[in-house]
């Protein structure tokens, strides 16, 4: 089915008996245009000298870079987001990272909604794209699910937040911060406006920031498919969905272990100064925030190579699909890692939770798996040549980009204009790449008539 078939959206002849093709673009392309076109919108906002704040300087390159990171609900940051723009410079990015984080035909679907107007086919196949949903089934009320969802979320998060800045910002203040706070973190995005590129490490024992950005994370990561199938059995009483029960699993193991990793390995580095509790807080922070949201606690540059490198593979991994956050997904992880101890178990097919996973979606992880472990090579070879850092910063650098974290240590300021565009490729291809290549794998499927013989080939 391609995008000059005239029946890729139901749609027949015209007039007498005949029939007009209509140049469509398919529901993966609509998203990369559509995606890229905000993209480019945020960036002009941002060029705007009302934007940017008196006697910095007006640069393309900067602007784009950072619409990129916000509709890419990244984070990465070549200037400071709290010194360098100004009030209204804030609201563009905070309507970047809106719009980026839910995806903007669910957006659209808002609007529609507003207006009363019906949603054709094909804003559903696209919301269905963007969703990372198997069905058109429901398609748009999950859409109205997901809406209320993310601003009651954020609203509620946004006033505890607020609450709690108020005191230290005063109340103005306060409420600004505690806002776009909670909708940077719900979105996974990571943009802060403490300002000297220091994130929240100024609240790393804190208890009410803590678990308040971090509970954001995890609700804006772990996938939207995930919480309307938990809050419909607790409605109607029976079985989780194999997703949402892989999903969970996933992103508790990654999480505790995460967490109990940093804490060891930081016990007596960068967790010195804090208290018993504090050191908790701080490494369970640091283990929620590489699952695409960009925050941080503990300085990045400070930590030991070997948790670098930890938060480097919790980057790669990243969220959940139909989520905010990017990486290949805690389901392509689980699915291939449950996919080989049952090999070693000498089991004919995948099983988990007394379910089976087809063979096809194992071909399908792996596939998004060896792309991204690709692309992450070949960004960081590049970058490698041209940028003067060491080998383990670009790595990091490049798996914050690719699994739209947002974490550095440091060097995204330093780029070279070379860097900065392989960056901000990076960052859209993570953000769209896995999620499109999942279902375009998904539907296009190619049966042969012709079936050559096996033969073996020596492989481990």
């Amino acid at each position: 089915m391609g995008i000059f078939d005239k029946d890729y959206y139901g749609i027949s002849g015209m007039g007498a008996g005949k029939k007009r093709f209509v140049l469509r673009a398919s529901p993966a392309q609509t998203l990369v245009l559509g995606f890229a076109a905000i993209i480019l919108t945020g960036a002009i906002l941002l060029t705007l000298p009302v934007s940017v704040q008196p006697g910095r300087e007006i640069d393309f390159l900067t602007s784009l870079f950072t619409a990129t990171s916000a509709v890419c609900v990244t984070g990465l940051v070549v200037v400071d987001t709290g010194t360098h723009w100004t009030t209204f410079g804030h609201i563009v990015i905070l309507a970047l990272i809106q719009v980026g984080g839910l995806g903007f035909m669910t957006m659209a679907t808002f609007l529609y909604l507003l207006l009363g107007r019906r949603i054709g086919l094909k804003q559903r196949l696209i919301i269905q794209e963007s969703m990372n949903y198997t069905s058109l089934s429901g398609i748009v009320r999950l859409a109205r699910y997901v809406l209320l969802f993310t601003f009651v979320t954020e609203l509620v998060f946004a006033a505890v937040l607020s609450l709690r800045w108020s005191y230290d910002l005063g109340w103005q203040k306060g409420l600004w911060f505690g806002l776009f706070h909670s909708v940077s973190a719900f979105n996974n995005a990571g943009f802060d406006l403490f300002g000297e590129f220091k994130s929240l490490t100024d609240y790393a024992g804190d208890a009410t920031v803590t678990l308040c950005v971090t509970t954001l994370i995890i609700l804006g990561g772990i996938g939207f498919s995930v919480i309307v199938d938990v809050v419909r059995r607790f409605k109607e009483p029976g079985h989780l969905l194999l997703h949402t029960k892989l999903v969970l699993s996933v992103s508790g193991f990654l999480i505790i272990a995460g967490t109990i990793m940093i804490y060891l390995l930081e016990y007596d580095n960068t967790l010195r100064g804090l208290s018993p509790l504090g050191k908790v807080l701080a490494s369970y922070f640091q283990a929620v925030t590489p699952r695409t949201a960009g925050y941080n606690t503990l300085d990045m540059g400070a930590l030991h190579s070997a948790t670098q490198f930890l938060l480097v593979i919790l980057m790669f991994i990243g969220a959940s699909p139909g989520s905010t956050g990017g990486g290949i997904k805690t389901t392509t992880f689980g699915s291939l890692a449950v996919s080989v101890w049952c090999m070693i178990r000498g089991k004919e097919n995948t099983e988990i939770f007394q379910r089976r996973i087809g063979q096809d979606q194992i071909y399908k992880s792996l596939a998004i798996l060896l792309l991204a472990a690709g692309l992450v090579t070949f960004v960081t070879l590049l970058l490698s040549i041209t940028e003067k850092a060491d080998f383990l910063a670009l790595l990091f650098e490049t798996t914050s980009a690719f699994g739209t974290v947002g974490l550095t240590m440091g060097i995204t300021p330093k780029l070279t204009t070379f860097g900065r565009i392989l960056i901000i490729l990076t960052m859209f291809l993570g953000r769209l790449g896995p999620l499109t290549l999942a279902f375009a794998l998904a539907r296009v499927k190619r049966k042969s008539q012709l079936r050559y013989p096996e033969e073996k080939i020596m492989v481990g």
